[in-house]
Order: C-alpha cells, then sequence, then structure tokens
C-alpha cells in the first residue's frame, strides 16, 4: 500500500486491471503527487478486506458498496465503461473502521499518458519527434546571433513531464579586435603627427557577414595633436547585435630645455618655441646688435644647435671710406632719421632738434638712429650721437639722398636702405612714430612693441 495520508494527492491512472469495475479485487498503477515529489506505485484494493468507495456525483450508482464518478452505465448491472470516465476519486478504508490507514485516490482516468506543451522559446523554437506523447524526444535551436544555453533537447518522460529544464536562447554578439595602442612622436616643426592603422578585425558568430561598422573618432591617416586619443569602433551583425572595442593614440612631442631671451634683447621662435624642429631667432633691442648665431635649431637629440647668442651695444664705424661703408653698418638692423640744416642756427634745426632729444626712448624701441649734416662746405660737419663724421662723408651722404645744403631737410630712410618718407619742416615725435608703426614695422617689432608699450611713459 502507498504510504499513510488522509489525502494523497492528484494522481493519473496507467492503468486498471480488470479494466472493467465490478465486485472484484483490482489492481491501480497510479502516479501520485505528494509532497516528496512524483512517484509511480501500484496498489491492490481487495473486495475481501478493504472496501473501494467510489462516490457518486451524478447519481449513477451501483448495486454494491462501489460508486463512480462520471462513469455511463452498460447493460450489464454492476458493470462500468471505463473509456466513458473523466476522473475519478477513489478511497479504501482500512477494516479496522474510523480512519485507521484510510486512504484516498483522486486521480484521472486517461487511456494514454502525455507531457503538457511546450512554451515557446523566445528568439528560437523546437522540433519534436512525436508530440506530447511518452518518448517524445524536443530538440531546441535559436535564431541567428543567439546561443543556446542550457539543455539542447527534453524528453516526455512516463510520468507525463519533460526531462530537464526550459533551455533559453541569448545575445551572442560578433567579435571584434581592435588594432593595439599605438605611440606616434610629432613631426619635425609641429605638435601633431598623422597616424595610420589597420581597420579592425570583425567577425559574425553567426554568418560571419557584418552588417554595419561605426567609428566615433579620427580616421586612419588624420593628423593628432600631442596627447591621447581615444578610437571607438561598433561593429553589428544581421540580428542587430552589437559588440565594441577600442584603443588610444599617443602623439609625444619631443622637446628641448627653453631657450631665454638675451638681456636688451628678444626670441622670435616657430612653432611651439621648444619642440623638436623649432626654430628660434636671435633679435636685439634698439641700439643693440647681436653677438653670436642668429638662430638655434631643437634637434632630435632634445638639444640646441649652436650656443646662446647675446646683445651688445651698437659699434658703429664712422671710420670708413664711403658713405657706403657707413650705411651698410645699419642695413637690417637700424632705421635713419638724417637731419641736414645750413646751419646749427636754423629755427627749424633747433627745434628738431629740441624734440628728438625729449623722444630717445621712442626712437630706440624703433630703431631709429639719429645722423644730423650741419652747415655748408667746407665747414659743414655731421655726427651720430657724439661721433663724427668726416667731410667728405658728410656730402656724399647729401649728395646719395639728394638733399639740399640750402634749407632745412629731414630724411626718414627705413632697414633695407629705402628713402620712405621726407620732411622740409620739423616732425613731431607722434607723426614720426605714427607713421613709422604703420609702415615700417615687421610683426615681431608690433609685439614687442605692444608688450613694452609703457616703457616709454
Amino acid at each position: 500500500m502507498p504510504p499513510f495520508s488522509r489525502d494523497s494527492g492528484q494522481l493519473t491512472i496507467f492503468g486498471i486491471q480488470p479494466s472493467v469495475l465490478s465486485n472484484s479485487l483490482h489492481s491501480i498503477v497510479y502516479a501520485c503527487l505528494l509532497l516528496s515529489g512524483i512517484f509511480t506505485r501500484s496498489a491492490n484494493c481487495p473486495q475481501q478486506s478493504w472496501v473501494l468507495n467510489l462516490p457518486t456525483l451524478r447519481g449513477w450508482k451501483a448495486e454494491s458498496t462501489l460508486s463512480l464518478v462520471g462513469f455511463e452505465p452498460t447493460a450489464v448491472v454492476g458493470s462500468w465503461n471505463l473509456s466513458a470516465a473523466s476522473s475519478l476519486e477513489a478511497t479504501c478504508y482500512s477494516p479496522r473502521g474510523g480512519n485507521y490507514h484510510s486512504i484516498t485516490f483522486r486521480f484521472s482516468l486517461s487511456a494514454e499518458i502525455r507531457c503538457h506543451t511546450l512554451p515557446a522559446l523566445q528568439y528560437g523554437s523546437y522540433h519534436c519527434s512525436n508530440g506530447v506523447k511518452i518518448d517524445s524526444h524536443c530538440h531546441y535551436s535559436c535564431q541567428l546571433g543567439y546561443h543556446l544555453e542550457g539543455d539542447r533537447s527534453r524528453v516526455c518522460m512516463e510520468e507525463g513531464r519533460w526531462s530537464y529544464s526550459i533551455p533559453s536562447c541569448d545575445i551572442e554578439p560578433p567579435q571584434i579586435r581592435c588594432p593595439d595602442s599605438r605611440e606616434r612622436i610629432a613631426e619635425p616643426g609641429k605638435l601633431s603627427a598623422i597616424v595610420y592603422w589597420d581597420p579592425p578585425r570583425a567577425k559574425d558568430s553567426a554568418d560571419g557577414i557584418i552588417k554595419k561598422l561605426k567609428r566615433r573618432g579620427p580616421e586612419p591617416g588624420s593628423e593628432f595633436s600631442e596627447g591621447e586619443h581615444l578610437i571607438r569602433y561598433a561593429v553589428y551583425d544581421q540580428a542587430h547585435n552589437r559588440a565594441t572595442c577600442k584603443f588610444l593614440v599617443r602623439v609625444r612631442v619631443s622637446r628641448c630645455p627653453t631657450l631665454k631671451a638675451p638681456e636688451h634683447g628678444y626670441l622670435s621662435c616657430t612653432s611651439a618655441g621648444d619642440n623638436y624642429g623649432a626654430t628660434c631667432e636671435y633679435q636685439c633691442d634698439g641700439g643693440y646688435e647681436l653677438e653670436g648665431a642668429r638662430s638655434r635649431v631643437c634637434q632630435s637629440s632634445r638639444q640646441w644647435s649652436g650656443s646662446q647668442a647675446r646683445c651688445t651695444p651698437m659699434q658703429i664705424n664712422v671710420d670708413v671710406n664711403s658713405v657706403a661703408g657707413l650705411l651698410d653698418q645699419f642695413y637690417e638692423k637700424r632705421r635713419l632719421l638724417v637731419v641736414s640744416a645750413p646751419d646749427s642756427s636754423d629755427r627749424y634745426y633747433k627745434m628738431q632738434n629740441a624734440m628728438l632729444q625729449q623722444a630717445t626712448c621712442g626712437l630706440d624701441m624703433r630703431h631709429i638712429t639719429v645722423i644730423e649734416l650741419v652747415g655748408l662746405p667746407p665747414r659743414d660737419v655731421g655726427r651720430i650721437r657724439e661721433l663724427q663724421l668726416s667731410q667728405k662723408i658728410v656730402e656724399e651722404l647729401r649728395q646719395l639722398l639728394h638733399i639740399s645744403q640750402s634749407r632745412f631737410n629731414v630724411v626718414l630712410i627705413d632697414k633695407d636702405g629705402i628713402d620712405r618718407d621726407r620732411f622740409i619742416q620739423p616732425v613731431t615725435p607722434d607723426e614720426l612714430f605714427s607713421f613709422v608703426d604703420m609702415y615700417l614695422l615687421s610683426t615681431q617689432e608690433q609685439s614687442q612693441q605692444h608688450q613694452n608699450r609703457d616703457i616709454c611713459e
């Protein structure tokens, strides 16, 4: 007999012998769902010692102590056709009476044991060899781009349940591999480098077909500035699954020690001023001239070519044989303001001389040297500050510049030795400086003047 229970739960019949219930010994084979699980048992309920009571729900009742539920009676009194029955509740009572070792069966009569219909598999499907019948094998598969997790097949067992558990179809992204991270040295004279790489290798796990490849960041062959740059790639397959990868592009700038500007001078550098390939030029303030290399280059060894230059007070040589020898000393270095007067008592000359003496700072800032030519031959004299010019040089200079000896003249000459402006009356420092600032200053001179704009105030 099955274990003692007041209610053994839901049962499923596998067979009743004999198949037609009568007032005799019957053997019932059943599957019983208990708290301990599903198990199969067979039970005999002999009429001689146990009473099998089948209570009636539809009013059909046998003449004996047996009662059936949902059975249609046949022509034979006391027998019932099992094929017409749908459910059955049976209780075996102990001959000792009461509830002692009594047992109740609730089960469904079925000609064939079946498993329940398997639920649909998201992103997949299954195929069964024999539907939901006993020993039917169901095999699972997933759509493209998905992979199966769990058991690939299940079997309908004799107990009317499926073996194993329901598998699932999970997304399987494509495979992608980015290039390795890379570092490049900036190109000479630049703070950037052009970097190339091969496209990432991508493959779909399902059919090998890649539908779309996206990139976030510059494309191969782009120019990258100094620093780190993150490049991302994303790949999509036909099932719209996504995989990503990333790598770094590093651009390093090779630098030399920072150069210092010389005293009474300044530096003019290309690029960043200290990177590989940068060129720095030394320039001196007005009244000073350069000693040493004019320019230096930052080399791949991170060292500067040449040596430090310096600015020294300009030494003017007036002991020359020609006016060309005098003017060559100022070429590309200084501008010249030539003031000529027939006599030192000339009213215009005195006015001009007084204004220029008060504008020394502005003249030096704009690299202007004043040359004075005073008097008539043979008593004419010339001077640059305290330096005296020979009478020969004075005469040649007046002839070269077409300056009249008999009246007041002022001539402005640029650093290339070109006559840029003339005045027949005294010119104020403001007028002179305005003209120079507007037309004659180089870009570097403008920058220096802006930095030192308050120095002459």
